[in-house]
């Protein structure tokens, strides 16, 4: 290959043999993973296994006992508090189980909860802007005025999922975005983030117990035995 460089793609996210416990109880347990930029990947595996602490503990919401978090090389497990915090607004989108929408604010106003920090006026209205565009996208554009209380249930997690997607991040993390949702709202909502995350090209990390929405994934893993297989 003579003296050429060989470029070797950096994984977007790269877990170092991280290993977790509460207590006596040991969740995770030397776990190593690598996801590339743009992946879709499911977590799947009966409760209790670990797979809301896995998706906290990618998402700076909490720290492991040893190894290392590593985003785009970054280690994130060494952060502090406020570091990781200042990390989770600019990097990662966060999709719940429950929408939790504030029922005072309407669509639009949710939508742009986490550009409150913007100083730039510019930046809020390109905010503004985006916001649009992806209410647009769900096909959320006429609801944009109305409150929580006035949408059903797939329309409120729509909401959020285009409120995890304002800032641009590089990284969704849904814990159970399905779950709360009847067969066909969730049928639709599960096409709907995984097209949009297509097009946005940002990597999906999904937590579920469907596994309707876990086979639409690139990638299926089971956490099981406090660790990952395919």
């Amino acid at each position: 290959m003579g003296n050429k460089e060989i470029n070797k793609i950096v994984p977007v996210l790269k877990f170092e043999n991280i290993s977790k416990s509460f207590g006596n109880q040991l969740i995770l347990n030397n776990l190593s993973i690598e996801i590339e930029k743009g992946d879709t990947v499911a977590i799947v595996g009966p409760s209790g296994s670990g797979k809301t602490t896995f998706l906290n503990i990618v998402g700076a919401l909490d720290v492991a006992d040893s190894g290392k978090v590593l985003f785009k090389n970054q280690d994130i497990s060494s952060m502090t508090e406020k570091e990781r915090s200042e990390f989770r607004n600019k990097n990662i989108g966060f999709v719940f189980q429950q929408h939790y929408l504030l029922p005072q604010c309407t669509v639009l106003e949710n939508v742009l909860i986490p550009t409150l920090t913007y100083t730039n006026k510019a930046e809020k209205l390109e905010a503004a802007k985006r916001a649009e565009q992806l209410l647009d996208k769900l096909g959320m554009f006429e609801h944009r005025h109305k409150l929580p209380g006035q949408m059903s249930g797939g329309e409120c997690q729509r909401t959020a999922f285009v409120r995890a997607l304002i800032n641009e991040p590089e990284l969704i993390l849904a814990d159970e975005p399905t779950g709360s949702l009847d067969e066909e709202s969730a049928a639709k909502l599960s096409s709907e983030l995984i097209q949009l995350n297509k097009e946005l090209n940002t990597t999906l990390i999904v937590v579920t117990h469907s596994m309707k929405l876990a086979e639409q994934m690139n990638t299926v893993l089971f956490l099981k035995q406090h660790n990952l297989t395919i």
